[in-house]
């Protein structure tokens, strides 16, 4: 080690370590370039050259999240391979709401004391995403901070880019009474609620490898074990929908996050309307109804926390909602199931999201 580098080695910070990451780190963010790539990770800002060629008036969409608390269970359970996928899926999501083709994503890891072995896992993972997602890792930034995390844990934050010609934003406006309301199926809890899941499952005293408890004998789920049920990647949904809106007018796009179904419904509707979601139209994965039990929690209270096997909705004209449903189950193998309706909003109604649990 340099001398320069001992006074900072002395109060926690490893720069060698740092930078002995970085070429390990390069070919992994190499994997995921996409063709308007510019620049490789080193240098002070990524470059992205994006295709416009077939677009009017190119509309840039961004939006940026965290993992929350889930990182607290990878990190207490060792199990640091999906929660990359987690990050992407968060704000790449967030944007396909709006009709946006994810162009890159960067990413940013905080922990008090490096470990390369996690650190490269965690990279790995968000490269995942990133593929799965069609957009290229672009840069990202690695910082040890000595005291600021508990030993062992870490912190993670994504920010993605993407595009969409302005004529085909999707901003929920053209919504109306009559319109199908679509669930695309989650891949299970997604990365919303781990507080609460957290505490149901340490008063349970679940330990990562154990079976985690079916709500039903006939369950296929029973055998899985509580931390692939728990750390379970969030499914990504860029591929599906970017093929649906190329040939279908989707009216408006619903990533079922934290707030659940209640709050995140209503931002996308105009004014005027209301939805209708039958609850027994989709099938409600089993973790979701053993900790509705063990929590002695309503269905109600799960719509507002967790997505409860819905992780996406797409709102289309009713003639065509056949189509896409079967789309999405021949084409992508995604389950997608019709789950409501939108009906014409009475002001005296306080609510814009009503669920019929009969």
């Amino acid at each position: 080690m340099p001398d320069r580098a001992k006074a900072y080695a002395a109060a926690g910070v490893d720069l060698q370590a740092a930078n002995s990451l970085i070429p390990r780190i390069k070919k992994i963010v190499s994997s995921t370039h996409t063709k308007g790539v510019l620049s490789d990770i080193g240098g002070f800002g990524g470059l992205f050259c994006p295709d416009l060629g077939d677009m009017q008036e190119p509309v840039l969409v961004a939006s940026t999240d965290g993992v929350g608390t889930k990182i607290k269970l990878a990190a207490a359970y060792g199990k640091h391979q999906g929660i990359g996928v987690d990050l992407v899926a968060m704000s790449v999501n967030d944007i396909l709401v709006q009709g946006a083709k994810p162009l890159f994503f960067l990413d940013y890891f905080a922990t008090s004391k490096l470990d390369s072995a996690t650190v490269e896992t965690v990279i790995s993972s968000v490269a995942e995403g990133c593929k799965q997602a069609g957009c290229a890792l672009l840069g990202g930034e690695t910082a040890e901070m000595p005291g600021m995390y508990a030993d062992g844990e870490y912190d993670l934050a994504g920010f993605c880019v993407g595009i969409v010609d302005n004529n085909k934003v999707v901003d929920g406006s053209g919504i109306s009474v009559g319109d199908s309301v679509i669930g695309l199926a989650s891949s299970g809890l997604h990365s919303n609620g781990f507080s609460l899941v957290r505490k149901i499952v340490a008063e349970a005293g679940l330990a990562p490898e154990d079976v985690f408890p079916s709500a039903s004998s006939s369950s296929k789920a029973k055998k899985r074990l509580v931390h692939e049920v728990l750390l379970e990647p969030t499914a990504i949904y860029a591929k599906p929908v970017l093929n649906l809106l190329r040939d279908f007018e989707v009216k408006g796009m619903v990533h079922i996050t934290g707030g659940g179904f209640y709050d995140n419904i209503p931002r996308v509707l105009p004014k005027g309307v209301e939805v209708r979601i039958d609850f027994g139209a989709w099938r409600v994965p089993d973790v979701f109804t053993w900790l509705k039990e063990t929590g002695q929690m309503s269905w109600p209270e799960m719509l507002q926390i967790f997505n409860c096997g819905v992780g996406y909705i797409i709102i289309v004209d009713e003639a065509i909602s056949s189509e896409i449903v079967n789309r999405l189950k021949r084409a992508f193998k995604l389950p997608a199931w019709k789950i409501g309706e939108v009906f014409r909003h009475e002001r005296s109604a306080e609510e814009r999201v009503n669920i019929n649990f009969i």
